[in-house]
């Protein structure tokens, strides 16, 4: 297959290999990855043709262009030599076309004028006879210089022939501060729009938001041309209560109005009120009917996970007020505490029973840089995780997961029997903190530094200390503490090693002592 390179966006690395093997899937291609590090925005890929490679391209998110491979080298006499020995076939096409040469350099600084007209000139041999054009020439070629940081000089370069742009320019169409509706809890256009990407949000399919709050998720999959559904917790989400997140914006404002925002009205079931443990949605393993679920779980951060219920058993006399109020307009269903562990099981059994085999599930999730508050990735026999990919912040992290529902013939019989046998402990309690580990030591542990640093900055203010001094002793502070952590750690191995050695030598006497029958001194 020909060899292309992928000009990547340097964003959300974890996040670019997976959106490109999806987006083949979507359009049907065979992608082979030939060369690729999270360090480096250039990937060179193996596809059937120019039109999958421009299939691929042009929805993606986290790629700027895409380009016909004709060379690469770690010097150019290297690339010009490699250029000579694998393209002069192609030469020909382009010898009587418009074109234009470009280079571009990533970690370096712009190219004098002099420079690029020299290098250019280099390429000579290649024979075009047509007329230089800088605006929609014929045919476009790109020069990549890829230095190392602080580098003079490149330490690999490529040229390849354009062939498409991506589709980043959606995130700015879809910028949630052009966006009519929002919450403080709206996902990033960009995410979202990459979130539908590798759940293969696609024209002719149905997907699915269980936790849509404003709508992110069914909006983006609509993008590219799904037909969309989606059910939340709180109507009022759903419904619009009368202005938006945004500062200063008044009137009624909701989800069907973002729709009509983008054109995309068309597209969109409506709304309902639900949650996974009492939804109305048809669950028949042997009929689904969806072909993807997309959604970002609450993580009982801000407030605590909940699902519909009374937190206590309700009396007769409140079973009735409710029967007889739960259609009248504003009415509020009761609530109670769930474990966040078992909302994870909950989706995916959910993911189960109504995606189509081959469908997709994609998560978000919290985790944390600290083995104390890992979240154990969630597991089901039916679903196969087909990517991982990591946004990472300050103190924690989040993950999107995304499942693949296996076919019948895929699945480990045993191990679905073993699970359905199986009864899972999960989070036993009343409070929100009692029922989500996470949740809990998120406060109880890597926030806890952080509120003794604003004290410690609060105090020296007090004192008469400028702030910026306050915060760069406080942030000294901190390094010093980890430095300390991270040698008590190296401390402690040391006598583990140590100990380790001196049991072995021991054991090692008490052989010779054996063995030559000598008696210990006294």
């Amino acid at each position: 297959m020909p060899a292309y390179l992928v000009r990547l966006a340097q964003i959300h690395e974890s996040f670019r290999k997976a959106e490109l093997l999806a987006l083949a899937e979507v359009a049907g291609a065979e992608l082979e990855i030939v060369k690729y590090d999270d360090d480096s925005p250039y990937c060179i890929v193996n596809l059937p043709s120019d039109a999958a490679a421009k299939a691929v391209a042009s929805r993606a998110m986290l790629v700027q262009g895409i380009y016909e491979l004709w060379g690469q080298g770690s010097t150019y006499d290297e690339l010009r030599a490699h250029v000579k020995e694998t393209t002069p076939t192609k030469w020909s096409t382009y010898e009587h076309c418009t074109f234009s040469f470009r280079i571009e350099r990533y970690r370096g600084v712009q190219a004098p004028a002099e420079y690029t007209h020299a290098i250019v000139d280099s390429f000579r041999f290649l024979g075009f006879k047509g007329k230089w054009q800088f605006k929609n020439p014929d045919a476009s070629f790109r020069i990549f210089e890829d230095y190392l940081l602080d580098a003079k000089e490149p330490h690999h370069l490529y040229l390849g022939r354009w062939i498409a742009d991506s589709g980043r320019d959606a995130k700015n169409v879809y910028d949630l501060k052009k966006r009519h509706y929002i919450s403080t809890t709206s996902m990033d256009a960009e995410l979202a729009l990459l979130t539908a990407n590798i759940a293969l949000a696609a024209p002719g399919k149905l997907f699915y938001d269980p936790f849509m709050g404003t709508g992110g998720f069914p909006i983006a999959c609509a993008h590219y041309g799904a037909v969309v559904t989606g059910s939340d917790i709180d109507g009022r989400s759903i419904r619009g209560t009368g202005g938006s997140a945004r500062r200063g914006q008044t009137g009624k404002k909701n989800v069907q109005m973002n729709f009509e925002q983008y054109a995309t009205a068309s597209q969109y079931l409506g709304g309902f009120v639900s949650d996974l443990t009492n939804t109305p949605l048809r669950l028949d393993a042997q009929a689904p009917w969806l072909d993807g679920i997309v959604c970002d779980p609450p993580y009982g951060i801000r407030e605590g996970l909940k699902v519909l219920g009374s937190r206590d058993l309700a009396t007769p006399e409140e079973k009735a007020v409710h029967a007889k109020n739960y259609q009248a307009e504003g009415y509020v269903p009761p609530k109670r505490p769930y474990s966040f562990t078992a909302l994870l099981d909950d989706i995916l059994a959910f993911a189960v029973v109504t995606l189509v085999p081959g469908g997709r599930l994609s998560m978000w999730m919290p985790t944390a840089n600290d083995e104390d508050i890992e979240l154990l990735i969630p597991s089901h026999p039916c679903l196969e995780l087909s990517s991982v990919c990591v946004q990472a912040f300050n103190k924690w992290s989040r993950r999107l997961l995304t499942y693949r529902k296996r076919r019948p013939s895929e699945v480990d019989a045993a191990a679905l029997e073993a699970l359905e046998t199986r009864k899972r402990e999960y989070e036993q309690g009343t409070r929100a903190s009692d029922l989500n580990d996470f949740r809990r030591k998120y406060f109880q542990g890597f926030r806890e530094f952080e509120d003794m640093k604003k004290e410690f900055i609060r105090m020296k203010v007090g004192a008469g200390i400028r702030k910026e001094e306050a915060s760069a002793e406080a942030d000294l502070l901190e390094a010093t503490q980890t430095s300390a952590k991270a040698k008590v750690e190296a401390a402690k191995q040391q006598v583990e090693a140590a100990t380790k050695t001196e049991e072995s030598a021991a054991a090692k006497a008490d052989q010779l002592n054996e063995h030559f029958k000598v008696e210990p001194s006294i």
